[in-house]
């Protein structure tokens, strides 16, 4: 199978701190993979080099069937290309409605200008129900989003890059500050999202990354100390002494 994304010997330095050191490591078209490690140990940064926010001093990041290399284009082209990327704290518009948000992601595939002209069709319509059904927030389509919870503010936020239909999926610690049942319904959601598409998920929480359920890849010093399931990662010797022994 070809890769959907393959990150080729990368590396990056600040004021002297190397965060990416010599990594490598390759993400498949569909399923899920958690990426786990200490803190500096380079997730962060890993995610803003594939999603253009920092360039790496060496190194390439080749992206689909072309292994077009993704270093040096903008953060707005690398999106259109098809990467979609949630950060850790919820970024939705709060005095819309949860409808008028998922109505914005449909209506604005990656072009900005083409909100101000595009016009609501019934597919559109068919479509933010369908997702609105996914995400666990069709009973509040009419809510603003700034009245939902913290887990539900999530949940449309991923709802909105679904609707941008990315072939990855990049998801930031999305089990922080979550009720025990918004934890079961972001798992499962992930997971059904992980059907169709790549996702990749960076979280500290271990109980959430075994409810995944998926392939883990533990980073330390800015590259790759072990991959595999999580039972096999953490029986690691140098995991429990760097990661889960502190």
């Amino acid at each position: 199978m070809t890769a959907l994304l393959h990150v080729d010997s990368i590396s990056v330095s600040f004021d002297g701190f190397r965060a990416i050191n010599d990594l490598s490591l390759t993400v498949e078209p569909t399923g899920l993979r958690a990426i786990i490690g200490p803190n500096g140990a380079g997730k962060t940064t890993f995610m803003d080099i594939v999603t253009g926010k920092t360039r790496p001093d060496s190194g390439r990041v080749l992206w689909g069937e072309k292994a077009q290399d993704l270093v040096g284009l903008s953060e707005s082209r690398i999106a259109r290309l098809g990467l979609g990327r949630k950060f850790q704290r919820p970024t939705v518009f709060e005095a819309q409605t949860v409808a008028e948000n998922l109505d914005l992601a449909l209506r604005n595939p990656r072009q900005p200008l083409r909100v101000l002209f595009a016009r609501r069709t019934a597919d559109d319509r068919a479509r933010a129900l369908a997702i609105a059904e996914e995400i666990g927030l069709l009973p509040h389509l009419h809510r603003r989003a700034g009245e939902l919870s913290h887990g539900q503010k999530q949940w449309l936020e991923i709802g909105m890059l679904l609707a941008q239909d990315p072939r990855l999926l990049l998801v930031d610690e999305p089990a922080a500050g979550m009720t025990v049942p918004e934890r079961e319904h972001t798992t499962d959601l992930l997971r059904r999202a992980a059907e169709t598409r790549a996702v990749v998920v960076v979280e500290h929480d271990m109980e959430f990354v075994r409810r995944l359920d998926c392939r883990v890849t533990v980073l330390h010093e800015g590259r790759v100390l072990a991959e595999g399931s999580l039972d096999h990662v953490t029986s690691n010797p140098d995991v429990i002494d760097v990661y889960l022994g502190r």
